[in-house]
């Protein structure tokens, strides 16, 4: 597939996460809930392998929601007026996601249960982690974030315009990342100014207002500064 292709298609991918995430609240807060359980495995220090298995169903759930969406908007173009199937189709895909969802739950409590619980009886005791371990949090993060909050303010496309610019996030972020694991002067700064020329960039090209870029940009720093104070 050429690349030009290969970028639209994805573009529509992302608007239809992004459209999701805009007209459905459940999605919304499945997002919200897999920064949440994702923040708090990192606190407690459960083991990796059981930081993949949240984000796996974290995910089986988001797309699971994104199908019964989808099945849903399908059924009401079929079906102009109440019709018997229209509902039974509804109710088994509204039925899919509460058999994920409760899944989800039961097995997050089972991972979760006696981490948490030592992790009162210990004093709140903030677990610390690899540089690179926190890098990857914070990148996931913060795409979660462009996603919702590009979602509330609804404007251009996931790639191209709106608030705020994803590129300018993720390049800042990897900035603070870099300067964080490298802890040299001349990577951070050669990092820096690549940050730099990506949002002057998008900006020059007329994807972007420059307070998007901005903003954008300081989400980046903002969040990934954050999670490596607290967890490197």
């Amino acid at each position: 597939m050429p690349l030009r292709k290969w970028i639209q298609s994805t573009n529509h991918a992302i608007e239809g996460i992004l459209h999701a995430a805009k007209t459905q609240r459940h999605m919304r807060y499945h997002f919200y809930a897999s920064i949440l359980i994702l923040i708090i495995s990192f606190s407690i220090g459960i083991s990796w392998s059981e930081v993949v298995i949240l984000i796996t169903l974290s995910i089986i759930v988001l797309s699971v929601e994104m199908l019964n969406s989808a099945l849903e908007t399908i059924t009401d173009i079929l079906f102009r007026e109440y019709d018997e199937r229209a509902k039974r189709i509804k109710d088994m895909a509204a039925g899919a996601v509460l058999i994920t969802a409760v899944g989800a739950a039961v097995i997050g409590f089972i991972i979760l249960y006696e981490p948490v619980k030592n992790f009162f009886y210990n004093g709140l005791y903030i677990a610390k982690h690899a540089e690179s371990d926190v890098a990857v949090v914070a990148l996931i993060v913060v795409l979660i974030l462009v996603v919702l909050t590009k979602s509330f303010f609804g404007k251009g496309e996931p790639l191209r315009g709106g608030m705020p610019s994803g590129h300018a996030a993720v390049s800042f972020s990897i900035w603070v990342v870099i300067t964080f694991i490298s802890e040299s002067f001349i990577p951070s700064l050669l990092v820096f100014i690549m940050a730099i020329l990506i949002a002057q960039g998008r900006v020059s090209t007329g994807v972007h207002k420059p307070l998007e870029v901005l903003l954008g940009a300081l989400l980046g720093i903002a969040v990934t500064f954050l999670l490596f104070k607290i967890f490197s």
